[in-house]
């Protein structure tokens, strides 16, 4: 058993980790599962979207579980690879909808932070335990948060394991939407629907273009050409974007 489940319905990927009674802290096993789920979603064509979420009243995930056979964390890409902590970082290309509920903490935090769209419950709580507890790895989660987060405020959490609510979070931007618990399925699935309502190549051409630019100054990002636009300009749906606008009718968007 790896505690994590994959389906698909329609053109959504759903992930979802399945160890409530650990508080869905990620073991090696799951680590490597997700790494082969991620894959999974940027390869098959007919995914365009993938949904992030967990079992369990009392967390989201609670991070790396670092009791496993007595060893470290630092062994965990946490997600397989896509925070990059613990082995090479893996971008998913396709838009990611998290639902959070609990204890997003840590490694679990982090997690969260690689979603293109938080929906967070009212009883959501992020936080970084690690100086308080003493407990200290890679620590990927910690660079994420200061660029999602104001400076002072990531650092507040960084350096006294201060916990942020669901209502913090929304303040300062680290989530699109605070729901009741009861709708936060129906908050993920609505998210879900806008995303499926634009032209799946282009969510991911821009996806590429927004995030792989912020480690640049804005003129050179602004002078930059990007090849998933490139590409795009040369596909069937944005040929079906010019039909539909002029015979005033809603596209149907193909992958392709």
């Amino acid at each position: 058993m790896t505690d994590v489940r994959f389906s698909k319905a329609g053109h959504v990927a759903h992930i979802r980790l399945d160890r409530p009674a650990a508080l869905n802290a990620i073991t090696i096993a799951m680590d490597e599962t997700l790494l082969a789920m991620w894959t999974e979603v940027n390869d098959d064509p007919d995914i365009f979207v993938v949904t992030l979420t967990a079992e369990g009243d009392r967390a989201f995930c609670a991070g790396a579980d670092i009791k496993e056979d007595g060893r470290a964390a630092s062994p965990i890409a946490v997600g397989g690879g896509i925070t990059g902590i613990g082995g090479p970082l893996v971008e998913v290309r396709k838009p990611i909808v998290t639902g959070v509920q609990g204890l997003a903490l840590g490694a679990g935090f982090e997690l969260a932070m690689c979603a293109d769209i938080i929906v967070a419950s009212t009883d959501a709580a992020f936080a970084l335990p690690e100086a308080a507890a003493g407990i200290i790895g890679e620590c990927g989660v910690v660079h994420r948060a200061i660029r999602q987060l104001p400076y002072r405020v990531a650092l507040g959490m960084i350096l006294t394991g201060s916990r942020m609510p669901a209502s913090e979070a929304l303040q300062y931007g680290l989530v699109n939407e605070v729901v009741e618990r009861d709708a936060l399925t129906e908050s993920v699935e609505r998210w879900c629907a806008r995303l499926l309502a634009a032209s799946p190549l282009a969510v991911q051409a821009l996806k590429e273009a927004a995030t792989s630019a912020l480690a640049v100054p804005l003129p050179t990002a602004l002078a930059s050409r990007f090849a998933g636009i490139e590409h795009y300009l040369g596909t069937a749906d944005h040929s079906e974007s010019r039909a539909a606008f002029a015979e005033r009718r809603a596209p149907i968007w193909k992958g392709s």
